[in-house]
Parts: C-alpha cells; structure tokens; sequence
C-alpha cells in the first residue's frame, strides 16, 4: 500500500520559481507549482496573466531567464521542443493545427513522428522493414481514433470536419506519441455546451489511461467538473492553488479573474449543479 500511494505521488513536473521577461515586461515572476501523475492540473488566469506562456515555458519554446524546469527530477530547462517531445509531453494549441491536405488518419499518424526509426532510402525503396513499420504506424493510429469515436472519419480530410471534431483529432495526434503528460491550450474554445461536456468525458478518460493532464482554459464548467488540482496566476504570478471548492470560494481569485457578475453567477451555478 505504501508503494502504491508514493507512485501516486510521483512528481512528473516541477516549476521551481520560474520567470522570463520580453524588455521590460515581465511575462512570468517566480512561478512554482508541482503536477503529480495522474492528475489533472488547469491553470487559469485573466487574459494575460501569463498562461500560455507558462505552457511555452514547459515545452521548449521560450527559454526561462530564471527558475527552473524539471521533468522527473532532471533539469530540463531550456531544452529543445523537439527533446521536450522525446521526454514524453504533448501539447494541443489555443489554434486547431491539422495539416489541411491530410486525412485524419494521415494527421494522426504524423504524431508519431518521433517513433519512425526506418531511413528516407527505405521509403523510396518501400523495402519489407518499411512496410511493416508503416502497418504498426497505421494499426496504433486507428487504435486511437477507435478510443476517441474517430475511427468512422479515418479517411474524411481532417480540415473538413466540424470544429468539436477537429479538436478530437488534433488529441488523438497527441496521444498516438504515448505521452506521460499532455499539455491542453484551450480545449473548449468554440465549442458549444454539449461538445464542451463530451470534453469532459474525454479528459477524464485520458486521464485514467494513465496520461496526466495540464490544460489552460476559459470555460469554467470545463475546469471546475474535470481539474483534480488548479493554479491560478496573474500578471504572471501564482495567486493561488487548490482544489475547486477552494478556488471558487478564494477571495484573491474572485478579484483577480472571477470578480465579474456573469463569472460570479456561473461559478455558483457549478457549485450547485456539483453539490
């Protein structure tokens, strides 16, 4: 039992009094927080505070001019996106990113990009070690298609579909690499309430497959009904972390990003509908 609660525990990422500056702006000021596996983490904010760069900061893009990164106590700050890939985290963006001119499934295949271990020269010859690499590509990409209720859209061109479903696809791109963590940029921008609820569902589900989850997000039915633990900033500083009754009630998070009439209202209408 004791094994147990500690691999439940296990820190997977770390940021330890994370900032970085564009001039003289200060994007984001001593940032720290922990996401442990199996959970799922949102961090929120007003616009601006700071959160995508947060996810930028994680994944290679920008390099923190202080603080530090760690992914399973190594120090991986300011390492490449690519490396950042490699580690074994994901991420989807604030704007859907299909190749326009693929199938679902040839958009999906293209996340394991990093996997393919055969030469170009093999491809231009089509030798049998190709081609059996390319069945195991195709074979894993269905599979998560299957999981995500894609696979009856495996040959539609990707760009052609409805938005909800678009966004699907681009997560079933994430997860056909077998991350340990998947990065969220908004996942519920333009989508309606019932395709926001099914997000729900889907989080979770990626989430007990054994996948830990960050996500950046606006709506608040989304963050409140899924985030096991949430971080709220501002002007790029934490304000506050805790689970969802916690923030709701916080008074520093209601001032800072809640303290609108309309967000108040919603917020108190999750609470009632999770009461």
């Amino acid at each position: 039992m004791e094994k147990n609660n500690q691999a439940a525990a296990e820190t997977l990422l770390e940021l330890d009094n994370v900032g970085i500056s564009f001039g003289g702006l200060r994007a984001v000021d001593q940032l720290g927080f922990r996401i442990e596996r199996g959970q799922i983490v949102a961090l929120i904010g007003p616009n601006g505070a700071g959160k995508t760069t947060v996810f930028n900061l994680i994944t290679g893009v920008y390099k923190p001019t202080d603080g530090h990164v760690r992914w399973r106590g190594r120090d991986v700050t300011g390492l490449a996106p690519h490396r950042i890939a490699e580690l074994g985290i994901r991420r989807t963006f604030q704007t859907i990113r299909l190749f326009s001119d693929m199938t679902v499934l040839e958009n999906v295949i293209a996340g394991q990009h990093l996997h393919i271990r055969q030469r170009w020269w093999q491809g231009l010859l089509n030798t049998p070690a190709q081609r059996r690499e390319e069945q195991v590509l195709v074979d894993k990409a269905m599979a998560v298609l299957e999981r995500l209720d894609l696979a009856d859209v495996a040959n539609e061109e990707a760009t052609s579909l409805a938005y909800g479903v678009q966004r699907r696809v681009e997560l079933a791109r994430c997860l056909v690499a077998d991350p340990e963590l998947i990065i969220l940029d908004e996942p519920a921008a333009g989508l309606n309430e019932n395709e926001s609820a099914e997000l729900n569902a889907t989080i979770r589900a990626i989430r007990d497959s054994g996948v830990t989850v960050i996500l950046v997000e606006h709506d608040m039915s989304v963050v409140m009904n899924v985030a096991d633990n949430i971080v709220v900033i501002n002007f790029g500083k934490k304000i506050a972390e805790g689970n969802p009754d916690a923030i709701r009630s916080n008074p520093l998070v209601i001032e800072a990003y809640l303290g609108q009439d309309d967000e108040e209202e919603a917020l108190a209408h999750e609470g009632q509908a999770n009461s």
